[in-house]
């Protein structure tokens, strides 16, 4: 494709934020954590870390959390990001005045080399801190505590209340988990403790549906993951308790003091021990645990794994529409989808304040279509791919990163207020071809000292700039996922499909 997996954004000094809609289970599965396939090696990456602390990720207006594809961290539902850990970070991200990017390591790639690159900042993959990962990366304060529990299947028909009733009951499990550590300890003190180790490349929640489908005895998991997994699983039964407190947190580079000065900062508004140790959480944390930990049974049925076979599409319940639209104006399909995401949250229904309409939110003065037929959702695409696509022919001598971003700039704010951004740029002796440059012009667009001489006057550049920086980047989204889920390996069955970094 023409996009990177990871675009860089520029030094746009302005507030940029993501506001997108939350809705599932944040849960702690790093204790299973396969390090040599799924979530790179434990070992120090072979590469000195970058210097990026908090003051150039302010300058860049972007921070970038590394994260799983999965149900306790990360996903999409319909198109729209959502997820604990993303929502979380959001929030983090959203006080700061930052744009939040998402970046899923792909098949083989080590998220501590993307740490240390600089390509991420921080990982939020509901992370747990051991003596032998603060080696490697700093941590954050905690803002979770989770326990580690022996998830067994409905078919036995049993409800072990102590590890004794385990006799003779084979627990599988990877060895290159602290799950698998934790189970040794316990042989050690003379448990009487069958273990039953699969391939490295069986996360937890992989094992989680194949203990609930019966295919396995029983395994280990952490106690929110079994409550959260089973809402929309089922045939699963909670066993003894075999670890406890176990704190979550979000690992930084270990040359981040600001950074890790300034998470603490959020992060102690949320969650701390009162003077006699006892968690306690703010409003906002209960909300979300309630949310993602707790969800109701309705929330429990979007992220049933069979969500993905029930024609909505993986990146969003239109795809197979923006694929043979795309392809009817020469377009690219997942682009379509992420300016939808943006413009509507693929609500066909929709309405602006400015009175743009339906799916990619078409001017109806800018349109020979009706108003009536720009809500129909195959109507609507057509004509936004349509007006699209003579964006990218308007800039088609520019080189094709460059294209998408004019024209994705000219769909928000209109050919006037780009000329005169160019015209501006110009004027300081900058390339007006290069969005880099023009993206600077367009805030400046929005002071008087400025827009008084331009000939369509003031425009919300800051709109317009980080229109097309969540665009791209929600757009390297949506293909890391594309390409997650074509590369998993030896057709193992996963929850929504896609192998998660657990």
């Amino acid at each position: 494709m023409f996009l990177q997996n990871t675009i860089s954004f520029q030094k746009i000094g302005a507030v940029l934020t993501i506001s997108l809609s939350a809705l599932y289970l944040g849960c702690s599965e790093d204790e299973g954590r396969d390090y040599s396939t799924a979530f790179g090696s434990l070992e120090a990456p072979q590469i000195e870390a970058i210097e990026r602390d908090f003051f150039d990720i302010k300058q860049a207006g972007v921070l970038r959390m590394i994260t799983s594809y999965s149900t306790g961290a990360y996903f999409l539902h319909r198109g729209i990001q959502v997820g604990f850990e993303y929502e979380l970070v959001r929030e983090f991200a959203e006080q700061n005045d930052l744009a939040l990017e998402v970046i899923i390591p792909a098949e083989g790639e080590n998220p501590y080399e993307l740490l240390y690159s600089g390509v991420g900042d921080i990982i939020a993959a509901n992370y747990t801190i051991t003596e032998e990962r603060k080696e490697i990366v700093d941590f954050s304060r905690p803002y979770n505590l989770v326990n580690q529990v022996i998830v067994l299947s409905s078919d036995l028909a049993l409800e072990p209340e102590s590890l004794s009733d385990l006799q003779g009951i084979p627990i599988t499990i990877r060895r290159n988990s602290a799950y698998y550590q934790t189970l040794l300890g316990l042989q050690e003190q003379g448990f009487d403790i069958e273990i039953d180790l699969v391939s490295d490349d069986m996360d937890t929640e992989t094992l989680l549906l194949e203990v609930a489908n019966g295919n396995y005895a029983a395994t280990v998991a952490d106690d929110n993951i079994y409550a959260a997994t089973n809402k929309y699983l089922g045939r699963l039964i909670k066993g003894p308790q075999i670890s406890e407190n176990d704190e979550i947190a979000w690992a930084i580079r270990q040359n981040s003091p600001d950074l890790e000065t300034k998470l603490n900062q959020f992060l102690f508004q949320h969650f701390k021990y009162d003077a006699n140790g006892v968690p306690r959480r703010s409003t906002f944390l209960n909300v979300l645990r309630k949310k993602y930990y707790e969800g109701s049974p309705q929330i429990a049925d979007y992220f049933n794994p069979e969500f993905i076979e029930d024609g909505q599409g993986l990146i969003s319940p239109y795809d197979s529409l923006f694929q043979v639209v795309a392809n009817e104006y020469d377009l690219d399909w997942v682009m379509l989808t992420a300016i939808t995401a943006q413009e509507s949250k693929f609500d066909p229904n929709a309405v602006s304040w400015a009175g743009a309409v339906g799916l990619m939110q078409v001017l109806p003065r800018f349109s020979e279509i009706s108003e009536d037929s720009l809500f129909i959702a195959e109507v609507n695409v057509r004509e936004g791919a349509r007006i699209f696509a003579e964006h990218l022919k308007h800039y088609s001598y520019m080189d094709s990163t460059n294209q998408w971003e004019f024209s994705l700039a000219t769909y928000n704010a209109g050919l006037g207020h780009l000329a005169d951004a160019r015209r501006l740029t110009v004027d300081k002796n900058e390339d007006p071809n290069d969005w880099t440059y023009v993206s600077t012009s367009m805030l400046q667009l929005m002071q008087r000292k400025y827009y008084q001489n331009a000939r369509y006057g003031f425009a919300r550049g800051i709109e317009t700039v980080r229109y097309v920086n969540e665009i791209m980047n929600r757009y390297d989204t949506y293909q890391a996922i594309l390409a997650v889920t074509e590369n998993r390996a030896n057709g193992i069955p996963r929850v929504l499909g896609i192998k998660t970094l657990n």
